[in-house]
């Protein structure tokens, strides 16, 4: 083929077509060379999400805002075994005292909380971290009443006690029985009076909380032929009250009704002091 006849051939379709849009588009500068596709702009970031941000508080903080609504009054609930300083398996309700802590801190710094509801329905737990929510509980300068649903047995009893006013459902129960260690445990003197000092620590706190004497606590405690697998006493609603341990039988209409009056009188008695 002569140099004619291959040129001739080049400027035939699809070739002279190719070759149009090669001669048409300007090669590229130097600079369009280094310079990089420019990146998207990053969008702005939305509001969070409603229904995540609810399901990660009930997953860390057992806590809902539901419904919403500004109220003065802060609920706090203690469900299941409360998780001191030792891990819980995963299969067991719990409720870390390291989150409840925080919580009513910032109940008694909030200003437009007048006053705190604990809920309980607890089977027990660690006894310092148990200690440590009542101490919490009861050292708040807001009024605070507590209300056991189910059960508020073991150090759930102190922490039923520490509020202001106590309510106790019909059917709840209290379990009262000597504090136990689980795991491997020395049989010295030592731990003998270590476990003793510690029972001494929940009597005492109780018995200054409650209208219950030591004695009487203390004879509830060590009672024999009510619990099958331990020694103790299962107190029952109307029985709570009748010992002292609560202030009243009622639910939660009842308990509202009252922190409701608490906070009224606290208010009266900040307008005294400001006149």
């Amino acid at each position: 083929m002569s140099k004619q006849q291959f040129t001739d051939y080049l400027n035939r379709p699809p070739f002279a077509s190719a070759m149009t849009k090669m001669q048409s588009s300007p090669p590229p500068s130097p600079a369009e060379e280094q310079e990089p596709n420019p990146a998207p702009p990053a969008e702005a970031p939305g509001p969070e999400d409603p229904k995540k941000k609810l399901l990660d508080s009930i997953t860390q903080l057992g806590q809902t805002n539901v419904p919403q609504l500004e109220s003065n009054i802060y609920c706090m609930s203690i469900i299941g075994q409360v998780e001191g300083h030792i891990q819980l398996p995963p299969q067991n309700k719990t409720t870390k005292y390291e989150h409840l802590i925080p919580q009513l801190v910032a109940a008694e710094q909030n200003s437009k909380i007048e006053g705190v509801l604990v809920i309980l329905n607890t089977v027990g737990g660690d006894v310092e971290a148990g200690l440590a929510i009542a101490e919490m509980v009861s050292s708040l300068s807001k009024p605070v009443v507590t209300l056991v649903l189910g059960g508020g047995h073991s150090i759930g009893v102190p922490i039923a006690v520490a509020g202001t006013y106590s309510f106790i459902a019909e059917t709840a129960t209290m379990t009262i029985h000597p504090i136990r260690l689980t795991g491997l445990v020395i049989s010295v003197p030592q731990t003998f009076e270590y476990l003793d000092k510690m029972q001494d620590r929940v009597v005492s706190f109780i018995a200054r909380h409650s209208k219950i004497s030591e004695q009487q606590f203390r004879e509830l405690m060590t009672r024999t032929g009510e619990l099958t697998r331990d020694i103790g006493t299962n107190v029952i609603g109307a029985d709570a009250v009748k010992y002292g341990l609560i202030d009243e039988v009622g639910g939660l209409g009842s308990a509202l009704k009252k922190l409701n009056e608490l906070m009224e009188n606290a208010r009266k008695g900040k307008d005294e002091v400001l006149q």
